[in-house]
């Protein structure tokens, strides 16, 4: 790991210790007594029990074990009593398959403050499905079919930090997607009435995202708002022609460290009249693994209001250049 990712690890886990100034919008997190206290559930029929019975306030700590399954959260909590899962690295919610379902399910369950623990397998790791206010923190998800996270049907003003997603695409390489926000146009019958997937004001910060086949992230038409900060991102095999890829409005892209494995490190797409504008990359730093751009403005996306900050270095010298457009 390069001087500079470590720093930036570093850097995001020492803001995450404490729980409020990064948290969702209105929000509290959780605090170290509420997952140091005793285990509450030790095995998956006691998990299922739990999240079905869950309310606002509540907490439910995980054993260290394995919790073999899926796991569906329904029940919200609110802005003063968030409901809090979590547990340590060695409490393991294992998905049955990387060929169907999800691991753990927020589905409509907003206030959510899910911490710790290690997700792996199912075709998705941790889906949000209109479910907003919430905080995902310091999981281990990795060896998903598909995506290790998504947050689609509405899901907004939410906090993915300083998680850390490897091994994605077991299923189908060309979606292992890291961290997924929205839905594509062609899924919006599907997922939020043939309309835009709204999935806005979202949070990505700190995270160590690498090893997935598809991209580390993928920003969707229909998203506006977001924030991708201060993140470790290398991915994308030969699925995909970026690390990140970006097709929502006004988002800030900004403080992150972006390898490439032989894609461009960033590409904005505008594949919808009104979307892919009005995006702001800057303050980032890029490793390319072979000549090409670390920020493609692909047609239309030239033309559409985005910004590549000037003074982000691309390294090794003379791998490739910053942009296809004038930075600014």
């Amino acid at each position: 790991m390069t001087t500079l990712r470590a720093a930036l690890l570093l850097a995001a886990a020492v803001a995450l210790t404490g729980c409020s100034s990064d948290d969702a919008p209105g929000s509290a997190g959780p605090t170290a007594a509420d997952c140091s206290s005793a285990p509450t559930v030790s095995d998956a029929g006691e998990l299922h029990d739990a999240l079905a019975g869950a309310g606002p306030g509540d907490v439910i700590v995980l054993a260290d074990g394995e919790y073999r399954g899926s796991f569906t959260a329904a029940a919200a909590g609110n802005r003063a009593d968030p409901v809090t899962l979590c547990g340590s690295r060695a409490a393991r919610l294992v998905g049955a398959s990387v060929d169907e379902g999800y691991t753990l399910h927020l589905d409509g369950a907003s206030y959510w403050r899910v911490q710790g623990f290690t997700v792996s397998g199912g075709q998705k790791g941790v889906v949000l499905d209109d479910a907003s206010h919430n905080v995902l923190r310091d999981l281990r998800v990795s060896g998903t079919g598909d995506e290790a996270v998504h947050l689609r049907a509405g899901s907004s003003d939410n906090l993915v930090a300083g998680n850390e997603v490897r091994d994605t695409g077991r299923h189908q390489p060309e979606y292992g997607e890291g961290i997924y926000v929205g839905s594509a146009q062609s899924n919006w019958c599907d997922v939020s009435e043939c309309e835009p997937d709204r999935s806005d004001d979202n949070r990505i910060v700190g995270n160590d995202v690498r090893g997935t086949t598809a991209e580390a992230v993928d920003v969707k038409e229909g998203t506006t708002g977001g924030e991708l900060r201060e993140n470790v991102l290398g991915g994308g095999s030969g699925e995909v022609d970026s690390v990140v890829e970006l097709k929502g409005n006004d988002w800030q892209v900004r403080g992150n460290d972006i390898a490439t494995v032989g894609v461009d490190a960033v590409q904005v797409h505008v594949i919808l009249d009104g979307w892919g504008q009005d995006n702001r990359i800057t303050d980032n730093s890029f490793t390319l693994a072979r000549p090409g751009y670390a920020v493609h403005l692909v047609g239309d996306a030239e033309r559409a209001g985005n910004v590549v900050g000037c003074g982000q270095p691309v390294t090794p010298p003379g791998t490739g250049e910053l942009s296809n457009v004038d930075c600014r």
